[in-house]
């Protein structure tokens, strides 16, 4: 069973531990609403467990698979795409997560693409708070009234 195999049933079935045997030591998540990405194995699980508990009625629906340029070393690397669908209070997402893979078969680089904005939106939301709830990022400093 290849990586993408792996990493889609351990998704499937909650896995973290099966996540990390996947992961680089120094993978990349990029977030469709987060500029930087999320850096190492240990953030980007963190990061995993806090997806799993958000996302509702989660499943893989297609794959593609091929080669693409990596951002990190500009070299291309072996990748898949799985195309997924889920929901977020309540609210349906469409959306493709981008596995990219070091010489070794592991998870070097991950990016996740969703639609449509207003999911982007909640699903944002609700990981900000479930990444705050796990103290893996601070919580954010108030707007002030007059902005």
């Amino acid at each position: 069973m290849g990586t993408a195999e792996r990493f889609r049933a351990a998704v499937e079935t909650r896995d973290l531990a099966a996540l990390d045997e996947l992961f680089t030591e120094d993978v990349r998540f990029y977030s469709p609403v987060k500029f930087t990405p999320f850096e190492g194995r240990q953030m980007v699980l963190g990061l995993f467990g806090v997806l799993l508990r958000t996302f509702e009625d989660f499943r893989y629906i297609g794959e593609f698979d091929g080669a693409a340029e990596t951002s990190t070393d500009g070299e291309e690397a072996p990748s898949e795409i799985l195309l997924f669908r889920a929901a977020v209070n309540g609210m349906e997402i469409h959306g493709i997560d981008l596995l990219q893979f070091d010489g070794t078969g592991r998870v070097k680089e991950f990016t996740v693409m969703v639609r449509p904005q207003s999911a982007v939106h909640a699903l944002g939301e609700a990981v900000l708070a479930g990444l705050v709830a796990d103290g893996l990022v601070p919580e954010p400093e108030p707007v002030p009234a007059d902005r």
